[in-house]
């Protein structure tokens, strides 16, 4: 049996206007503040949160007075009062009742449990949640949350947070929790006492901050979710990593909770599951990723680590440097024959071809390139970047290695890179293969365009030197390539042209872009996002190993 204190609040309220309410939250019980407990209205974005101390104000201007005010932490009753309830007194105490629960022991032996850990774990520095004080200060203290589904009973061991970026001049507050689920979103809170943790930077190891709440005796089975919130502003911002084409959760304060269908942070968990406990035929279950009415999602998560564990990008006796005007291109050579040269996509690398160079450098001599400013290579420059730009690197690389003509498969960003050496060095090249390219902005999907805008306000809030490489690469996604159906006409050299079923290309653009090229072939990998590297390697190998031997 485990007994918590009753919550008391005392507001001390200006007598002149009874709009915005202030006061100190108070324990009953051991007569003392609480620190950090939220204070909102009921289906609004509306709210607070308490001080170290317990102090607060809360703005009710203008609002509905039979409106719900909402205050809870952790422990304690939810306290519910309409505001015109909560505006009469001066001096209020609201009690509420003792909030105690019976835990269930649960008895399993050690051997039936084993060890997963599920969720987003990539620790991307492109694709970011950012937390910025200065930038945001209505809605920093939003709530952040990712699903899961634990298809057996599972205990939670560790809770664990990617950070790509952490700059504060102080210990961060931080509030987490666990929620069931209803309607296919975050519903009431299962924590039972609050987990609040001060982040500082010590506290992050390998890019990972992790929480163990192995003592909490968290059990969850079915759909749960797992949320962070910021309790307090600090000087500085956090760049929390985060997966493209995943679903997290959002909201401010007591507003709905709204699903961001482009990203989902990267949190992940260590688990207990109990293998031998009752359910459905899959033994693990994990990160929750239910709306698929876009069909962008996928969890690639593996093919990540596979990546970063590969020799590939970072291999010194394939790798050399190309010292060009403004940077040192970093690329590695793989095999003999007919020069091959890949273009991975935004903010990628070398690496991302972890299944495709052993398999291609068996027949061709594979050039594998970090684009300017990406992977290895360094970018000194303050220009923007262009896809013209990234296409003369590639000629000038071509002509280190004295190569009269090359073939070209681009992935993404790789593959409009790949359109526009065609259309300006047209003797240079041979054959060229496109994964996932457009030819202009608008032939990507409007939502992702969307959130990348987002993404820019958010950049442009932060100091622009931090954030410069960052910015340069987004916006070139945002305004570039701009290549007409006239350009397209152009391209003699015989083009395939891939993507998937569910691509984040627009599928009528992939048919524009391989109907006005006049030697090209198109490919559509069924059920396939716009990772086809990693999710249809073989496939792909095979594709372009067959269009490349074409006579």
């Amino acid at each position: 049996m485990k007994k918590l204190s009753v919550l008391s609040f005392i507001l001390t309220v200006s007598a002149f206007n009874a709009q915005i309410i202030s006061g100190t939250i108070i324990s009953k019980n051991e007569n003392q503040p609480i620190s950090y407990v939220k204070i909102g209205v009921d289906k609004k974005t509306i709210g607070t949160i308490s001080d170290g101390r317990g102090n607060f104000s809360i703005d009710l201007t203008g609002l509905d007075p039979q409106q719900k005010v909402k205050i809870e932490v952790p422990g304690y009753d939810l306290y519910e009062e309409t505001v015109q309830n909560f505006k009469k007194n001066d001096q209020q105490k609201v009690f509420l009742n003792e909030k105690t629960k019976t835990i269930k022991e649960i008895a399993i032996k050690p051997k039936k449990l084993v060890d997963k850990n599920w969720g987003v774990k990539t620790k991307t520095k492109s694709v970011l949640y950012f937390v910025n004080p200065a930038g945001d200060k209505a809605g920093f203290m939003g709530e952040t949350a990712l699903e899961f589904n634990a298809k057996k009973r599972s205990k939670i061991k560790n809770i664990n947070l990617n950070i790509a970026r952490y700059t504060s001049t102080e210990p961060v507050m931080m509030r987490y929790s666990i929620y069931s689920e209803k309607n296919s979103f975050p519903d009431e809170n299962l924590l039972d006492e609050e987990i609040t943790v001060q982040l500082t930077e010590d506290m992050i190891k390998d890019g990972t901050y992790t929480l163990d709440v192995n003592d909490h005796n968290i059990w969850v089975k079915g759909k749960f979710f797992v949320g962070i919130q910021f309790l307090k502003a600090f000087n500085g911002s956090i760049k929390i990593s985060a997966a493209l084409f995943k679903t997290g959760f959002i909201r401010e304060f007591y507003g709905d909770w709204k699903k961001m269908t482009i990203a989902a942070p990267a949190i992940n968990i260590d688990v207990k599951m109990d293998k031998n406990g009752k359910d459905s035929k899959d033994d693990d279950g994990g990160y929750a990723d239910d709306d698929v009415s876009q069909g962008w999602m996928a969890d690639n998560s593996k093919n990540i680590e596979e990546a970063n564990q590969s020799i590939y990008g970072r291999n010194d006796s394939a790798g050399k440097y190309l010292k060009l005007k403004d940077t040192d291109m970093y690329y590695e050579i793989y095999g003999e024959g007919e020069p091959l040269v890949l273009l991975h996509g935004n903010s990628g690398s070398i690496k991302d071809y972890y299944q495709q160079i052993p398999v291609l450098a068996k027949q061709y001599k594979v050039i594998a390139v970090d684009t300017r400013g990406q992977g290895k290579s360094k970018d000194t420059s303050k220009r923007d970047f262009t896809y013209k730009l990234f296409a003369d690197d590639v000629k000038a690389l071509a002509d280190e290695l004295k190569l009269d003509k090359i073939n070209i498969a681009g992935w993404s960003d790789g593959g409009n890179t790949g359109l526009e050496f065609a259309l300006k060095y047209p003797e240079r090249l041979n054959k060229l293969i496109t994964i996932g390219a457009n030819t202009f902005p608008e032939g990507v999907e409007e939502k992702l365009i969307e959130r990348f805008t987002n993404q820019m306000k958010q950049l442009n809030d932060l100091a622009p030197e931090e954030t410069f490489g960052e910015r340069r690469l987004l916006k070139i996604m945002l305004t570039q390539p701009n290549i007409s159906k006239d350009d397209l006409n152009k391209i003699k050299s015989p083009v395939l042209v891939i993507a998937g079923d569910r691509d984040v290309i627009k599928p009528d653009h992939t048919e524009f872009i391989s109907k006005q090229i006049p030697n090209a072939e198109k490919k559509i990998y069924k059920d396939t996002t716009h990772m086809v590297p990693f999710e249809k390697p073989d496939q792909m190998n095979a594709d372009i190993l067959n269009f490349l031997g074409k006579k």
